[in-house]
């Protein structure tokens, strides 16, 4: 899961999911807010239609028969007191709320004084006590005092209840998981979607460098992802070009170098100084081990021959009895059971060399193979041991340089060309694994070819 939210259709997810439940989220709460103002201007408007009606209600009610009229009419948040001669109050003229909409409405026969709240003077709110308390907490409490026409006062009290939340339906949880399940699985589709061409890229990338001769990728998708996909199949072109060309370059000088040194070799043998002729022949011999050996990396850079299952096992017992048969101390420990997609005339040559190698500088070669992970995902573990000298540990990585050579056992001295380590790699580059050096704690060199499995046996 993690390495999921790490990747780019991961972050691509997550943005898009988020930004869309913000999104929602504000705008179900502006939705909420217009909503509450809404009822809470009709709540007003109400309001104040019942005050005026109440008003001129009483203005036309004979004053002995007010009281009964105010004792029977229910009023929703709205209080209504006769006052008597000495209760009235001095007021202000209403300059905003609900005192100056009803004097509006009343016109000029009508004087409407505001008063200051008080919380005796609010009218309760039935059920609605701890809200009623926090409104008039907040001055949400009104107080008019209206003259009629007759004289008389009338105090007139307002206390508007705030609109509540709208209650959640029973089904509420059901419909915000179903809400945010379709927006998950949206986001995530569009990642996919949008990953998909980058992932196709990096794919032929890793593919380019195990098969440089691989099919371009179809140009198709979006106008950048087609730019991109141009881009990279010219960039194909032009690397399968460059390393034609040196292939080709370095083969032909290869080849046409054997000619003339073949037949210096020949020449040779008919110097008369025998010492000089020894000394002659084994630079001669040097040289043409080199030429030999440019021939092997040219052919490592660019393998024609097709791909094609190979026993692991039974490629490496072949390559044991050879050597074995040349007189050769090896032996082999384990089996993988697996095979590998690969030139096999190439992979053939690089075991070869490379038990060569270890017999050479070590006396004998200890090669055990093994394979692990999972079926999809296996991979072949190929080590080749010696009991030789090893190389520094500086110089693990170095020895793979075209032509490095350490100055040891293995040097010139004992036929070496600073290549052979070069050309393993690169057979083993065009395979899709991987060879590493290292220094065994009982001494001596362990070479590790690690190569991905195609087939289990």
């Amino acid at each position: 899961m993690m390495k999921f939210f790490r990747s780019m259709a991961g972050r691509v997810f997550l943005i898009l999911l988020c930004g869309i439940v913000v999104s929602v989220s504000l705008t179900w709460w502006l939705a909420i807010g217009e909503r509450q103002r809404a009822i809470t201007q009709l709540r007003e408007a109400r309001a104040v239609e019942q005050a005026e009606q109440f008003i001129r209600t009483l203005d036309e009610i004979p004053q002995e028969e007010r009281h009964g009229f105010l004792r029977s009419t229910r009023r929703f948040g709205l209080g209504v007191e006769l006052l008597n001669e000495g209760d009235s109050k001095e007021g202000v003229a209403p300059e905003d709320g609900l005192g100056k909409v009803l004097s509006e409405r009343l016109g000029n026969a009508y004087r409407v004084l505001s008063l200051p709240a008080d919380s005796s003077d609010c009218p309760p709110l039935r059920g609605r006590r701890a809200r009623m308390d926090e409104r008039r907490e907040h001055g949400q409490c009104e107080v008019l005092q209206v003259r009629l026409q007759d004289a008389s006062e009338v105090r007139i009290s307002f206390l508007q209840p705030r609109g509540a939340p709208p209650p959640l339906r029973p089904d509420f949880n059901l419909y915000l998981v179903f809400f945010l399940c379709s927006i998950a699985a949206l986001a995530y589709f569009v990642s996919r979607i949008t990953t998909r061409p980058l992932r196709q890229l990096a794919e032929a990338a890793n593919d380019l460098g195990k098969d440089i001769d691989r099919p371009p990728l179809p140009q198709k998708g979006t106008s950048e992802i087609r730019q991109a996909t141009a881009a990279f199949n010219a960039m194909q072109e032009r690397i399968k070009g460059h390393i034609r060309q040196r292939t080709h370059m370095l083969a032909a000088i290869t080849h046409d170098l054997q000619t003339p040194l073949t037949r210096l070799r020949l020449r040779l043998e008919k110097v008369n100084d025998a010492e000089l002729k020894n000394k002659l022949i084994e630079d001669l011999s040097q040289t043409q081990a080199l030429v030999r050996e440019g021939l092997e990396l040219a052919r490592s850079m660019d393998l024609n021959e097709p791909m094609q299952p190979l026993d692991i096992d039974s490629l490496l017992d072949s390559v044991c009895a050879d050597a074995i048969d040349a007189g050769q101390s090896v032996t082999l420990q384990g089996n993988a059971h697996a095979s590998v997609l690969a030139h096999p005339a190439s992979l053939r040559r690089c075991l070869a060399n490379l038990v060569d190698n270890a017999v050479k500088y070590g006396g004998s070669a200890e090669i055990a193979v093994r394979a692990e992970g999972e079926q999809r995902n296996r991979r072949i573990h190929i080590s080749i041991a010696d009991h030789g000298p090893g190389i520094p540990d500086d110089q693990l990585e170095k020895v793979f340089e075209p032509f490095y050579r350490i100055e040891t056992s293995r040097s010139r001295e004992t036929g070496g060309t600073g290549l052979g380590l070069t050309i393993a790699r690169n057979i083993i580059t065009q395979h899709g694994g991987s060879i590493k050096l290292a220094n065994r704690k009982e001494g001596g060199l362990e070479v590790t070819l690690t190569l991905p499995a195609k087939q289990a046996f």
